[in-house]
């Protein structure tokens, strides 16, 4: 991979066809499947100058000769970042089609919206792929990865079909569509500073012909800042209607994972309080799994939940007011954790058909409700077992909401003590007379948030 853009220029410029050479050769063994071509095919752009690489922006420079080149050693940290990237191909994450989604289409040199993208490309067009094809019938990629190959098409009722990534995959779209809007927002600013503080004469004196700018993607803006309950106490109504608001929340780090950048305000819908920035891999996980109108799937999504990161969660739901005065979870999350965790016991079992020692927990949980937590009284749990082996659908227990959330507050205290100390009716000043409805379907992506 020694072929410069200009020999023996120091900075180790490479053109784009060896970029793609290295990138695909760095990246082979890699968890994440990568794409060729990926600085020479869209939405890779080099004239806009950079190119997104993972959760990375390499950029590009222009060389006298008109060709593009990139630094050799932005391409291998970009690579060795995305070897580093474990992937759980059973950890999904729902993606797509929501109803009343963005229908914004995508502009050449716009930032990238990566669900959009996909959205078009599976769904766009009369005939089959035909949207999905570009570029001399070759599919554009994201960010230098090839998603199709990581993408998870379900379908429900023969007719309405769903499309899944790994957890890990939209973690890493998201770092990449983030940093790509820092990255051209500090470019913004620093283009705007130039035309300020430089005369007309002295940036043509002193700018080369042949060589473009570029802003370096080390150090675009300021780190992230740690969320500390700055948004403590507000209406999500009132504070998404605010300007700026969503610049705001992207310079915080996600309050749960404390790792990716945030992206969107997690809240409460049944008490309407903000919990928290989020970043969308958090805010898709802590959604309840398949929810249509008041039936949930249980899934080994929820151990996460409700075991291995159990403080993390209840700390983050307790965020809302509402529910932290009430010891208690909203209404499909108190749902989900009744068959999850209080009715584990009754979840009968099978000897594995693979022939492997031990038995597997019996078809797929659902528990569905009657009524609302405005009416603990009158509202019921059903938690059931469908698509068991042996053909069976059976119920397995019918639990009142107020049975429920007792049970839900005993191991509440066992499991989270210091989640518990801040819990309790002691703590109801402030609270809205009237409470917000449960939202009774959340397949539209602006009703996504829980």
């Amino acid at each position: 991979m020694s072929e410069r853009v200009i020999p023996g220029r120091a900075g180790g410029l490479i053109t784009l066809e060896a970029a793609d050479a290295l990138w695909a050769g760095l990246t082979a063994d890699s968890a994440v499947p990568t794409a060729s071509a990926a600085f020479t095919r869209p939405p890779a752009h080099a004239r806009g100058g950079y190119v997104l690489l993972g959760g990375r922006v390499v950029t590009t420079v222009e060389a006298g000769d008109g060709r593009w080149g990139v630094p050799e050693s932005e391409v291998r940290r970009a690579a060795a970042e995305l070897n580093a990237v474990e992937l759980d191909r059973q950890d999904l994450v729902r993606i797509g089609p929501f109803r009343d989604g963005p229908t914004q289409e995508h502009q050449e040199g716009t930032p990238l919206r990566w669900r959009r993208r996909i959205a078009r490309e599976l769904g766009g067009g009369d005939e089959p792929g035909r949207a999905a094809r570009c570029d001399g019938d070759r599919p554009h990629h994201l960010a230098g990865i090839d998603w199709r190959r990581m993408l998870v098409e379900r379908t429900r009722d023969r007719t309405a079909r769903t499309w899944w990534l790994p957890r890990a995959a939209v973690r890493l779209l998201d770092a990449a569509e983030h940093t790509e809007m820092r990255w051209l927002r500090a470019a913004r600013t620093r283009q705007a500073g130039a035309t300020v503080t430089e005369s007309p004469s002295r940036r043509r004196q002193d700018r080369p012909a042949d060589v473009r700018q570029t802003t370096s993607p080390d150090g675009p803006t300021a780190p992230l800042r740690p969320y500390h309950e700055e948004l403590k106490g507000h209406l999500y109504a009132v504070l998404s209607r605010k300007p700026g608001t969503s610049r705001k929340v992207a310079g915080w780090c996600c309050a749960v994972c404390r790792t990716a950048p945030a992206a969107v305000l997690d809240h409460c819908h049944e008490h309407g309080y903000v919990r928290a920035p989020v970043c969308r891999s958090c805010n898709t996980q802590e959604r309840p799994d398949h929810l249509y109108s008041n039936d949930i799937r249980v899934s080994q999504h929820y151990t996460r939940l409700f075991h291995t990161h159990a403080t993390d969660w209840l700390r983050h739901w307790h965020r809302c007011p509402g529910c932290r005065a009430r010891a208690v979870l909203p209404l499909p999350h108190l749902a989900a954790w009744t068959a999850h965790t209080a009715c584990r016991s009754l979840r009968p079992t099978h000897r594995d058909p693979h022939g492997s020692r031990g038995r597997r927990p019996c078809g797929a949980l659902r528990v569905s409700w009657t009524g609302s937590h405005r009416a603990p009284a009158s509202c019921l749990f059903t938690v059931a077992v469908d698509l068991c082996p042996s053909g069976e659908h059976r119920v397995l227990a019918q639990i009142p909401y107020r049975e429920a959330a007792e049970r839900f507050r005993a191991w509440l205290a066992e499991t989270a003590p210091a989640v518990a100390a801040e819990a309790g009716p002691d703590r109801l000043d402030g609270l809205p007379d009237r409470f917000r409805p449960v939202v009774a379907d959340t397949d539209g992506e602006g009703l996504a948030l829980f």
